[in-house]
């Protein structure tokens, strides 16, 4: 009788060995700030404190050749108060973008090799924190071995509960942890650790795994991260709004630049009253970086007076700002609709919004009337996407105009990211315009005809065709992949609803 092979229990390192640095700061700094969104519940003060507490545990712990200071500490100046759900949340959506960066492509592929054992991700970092992005993005089915905090009245008390069996003479937290969960008479088949430093950083709980193996790279050479397009699921929605990995260094540029980033912000709203040529010229002289290519669209060819109709314009959505870059490089009014922009954004906006009903039939006729008095942008994803994806197009747009234009948007900054779905969407174009250097590079591209803007089930090609086309054509044109997901499809994964009457885009 054949005997049955039994897989390979496998157990690694998250941070220094799955991860290629070990510095847990920036994790516990994304939490405190993003937990319940920024402006909420403190959040700017819990990370200010963070940011300050940081040098001098970091140096006690040295001191003490502890460890676990830092991050005891860390944790419950990052945590204490917070709601489980809105950790949770942070966890899921703001998180993985930061750790999948930070993700070691020769760790992650012999932690891969083992599929079928038993699989487990030691961290020092909260449960919490790490679960959803190794279940979704390491390892289906793996269990994560970190710290579980004790929970009051559904908030957490920045404390870790202490189980039966954790405590490991000559071990640390994280061998107590694995023992506890294995239990004190079994062992793991492979243990994982980094090449990197000396012998004796091997985590603790190495001392329970039969087998060693160590994760180096070839002659030396530096660690890389995994690649985008050898990542287990595509990572195309997130949230937070900071940029750059929040380092200490980083954060403290950041909290530096805040006075004159509001300031900047303040100024490059109020440059949208000069005309289109100085505007463009003002805006340069603060750092805004606009560029754009009018190409063979003829954007500014007849004057409005002399059109019968005016044209319709189709962009990507990268930020509520899209129609008014627009409107800035074709010289003239561009009226903009909305589902369901804040009363802040309109009355900032420089130029006219049109609020739509989400009934098909009014939605038309008030976007083919605004069509019949001058120029129409649609963002017909119908939210932002930062990633270099795009979101499916609803059709509307096509059944209201003979042709429509195209056009391609790419915007970011360097600090802050100018959208949100769990935050202020007010502030977003603050946000935005807050970038020491934002920019935005516009394209517009040849005409689409739409034969079905008027005919019906009689044209040549459905409403569903055209949009289709166009997606492709902005999406050929940026270099962005396209995808049949909605704006329902981001709301669901990072807010747990359809977004409906989510504020703006």
């Amino acid at each position: 009788m054949a005997t049955q092979r039994r897989h390979t229990s496998v157990a690694a390192e998250l941070e220094g060995t799955l991860l290629i640095s070990g510095d847990l700061f920036p994790y516990f700094l994304l939490v405190a700030l993003e937990a319940g969104g920024p402006l909420r519940a403190g959040a700017p003060l819990r990370a200010v404190v963070l940011l300050a507490v940081y040098p001098l545990v970091a140096l006690l712990g040295v001191a003490l050749s502890d460890d676990d200071l830092p991050v005891s500490v860390m944790t419950f100046v990052s945590t204490a108060g917070l709601a489980v759900a809105d950790v949770a949340a942070v966890a899921k959506v703001t998180l993985p973008r930061f750790l999948l960066g930070d993700l070691r492509d020769s760790a992650f592929r012999a932690f891969a090799r083992h599929a079928g054992g038993e699989r487990y991700v030691v961290t020092r970092l909260p449960t919490v924190m790490v679960e959803p992005f190794v279940r979704e993005y390491v390892a289906e089915g793996a269990r994560v071995v970190g710290t579980e905090l004790r929970v009051v009245g559904r908030r957490f008390t920045g404390t870790a509960v202490v189980s039966p069996g954790v405590a490991v003479a000559g071990g640390d937290r994280s061998l107590g942890a694995l023992v506890a969960v294995l239990g004190r008479d079994r062992i793991v088949d492979v243990g994982l650790c980094s090449g990197d430093g000396a012998v004796n950083r091997q985590p603790a709980f190495m001392q329970i795994c039969q087998e060693r193996r160590v994760v180096a790279t070839p002659d030396k050479a530096p660690a890389t991260p995994l690649p985008r397009s050898e990542y287990r699921r595509p990572l195309i929605f997130h949230d937070g709004r900071l940029v750059g990995r929040p380092e200490p260094l980083a954060c403290l540029a950041v909290v530096m630049w805040l006075p004159l980033g509001v300031v900047l912000a303040v100024t490059r709203i109020l440059i949208g009253v000069f005309p289109y040529g100085v505007s463009l010229l003002l805006a340069a002289a603060t750092g805004f970086q606009i560029r754009a290519h009018l190409g063979d669209a003829a954007a500014t060819g007849a004057p409005p007076e002399r059109r019968l109709r005016g044209t319709l314009y189709a962009c990507n959505h990268q930020t509520l700002m899209d129609p008014v870059i627009l409107s800035t490089v074709v010289h003239r009014k561009v009226t903009a609709v909305t589902y369901s922009l804040s009363g802040l954004s309109e009355l900032i906006a420089p130029i006219p919004t049109v609020r739509l009903t989400r009934d098909r039939g009014r939605d038309q006729q008030i976007m083919q009337s605004v069509l019949a008095r001058g120029d129409l942008a649609v963002c017909p994803e119908g939210t932002t996407c930062r990633e270099p994806y795009m979101l499916r197009f609803s059709p509307l747009f096509a059944e209201i105009a003979d042709e429509v234009t195209p056009v391609a948007v790419r915007a970011g900054g360097a600090m802050f990211h100018g959208t949100t779905v769990r935050g202020h969407k007010w502030m977003d174009s603050f946000f935005f315009l807050m970038n020491p250097s934002p920019w935005y590079h516009v394209r517009l591209l040849p005409p689409v005809s739409s034969s079905s803007s008027c005919g019906g089930d009689d044209g040549d090609a459905s409403s569903h065709d055209v949009a289709n086309r166009v997606q492709r054509v902005i999406g050929d044109a940026i270099g962005f992949e396209c995808t049949a997901l909605t704006r329902r499809d981001k709301y669901r994964m990072i807010a747990g609803h359809d977004g409906v009457d989510a504020r703006a885009s």
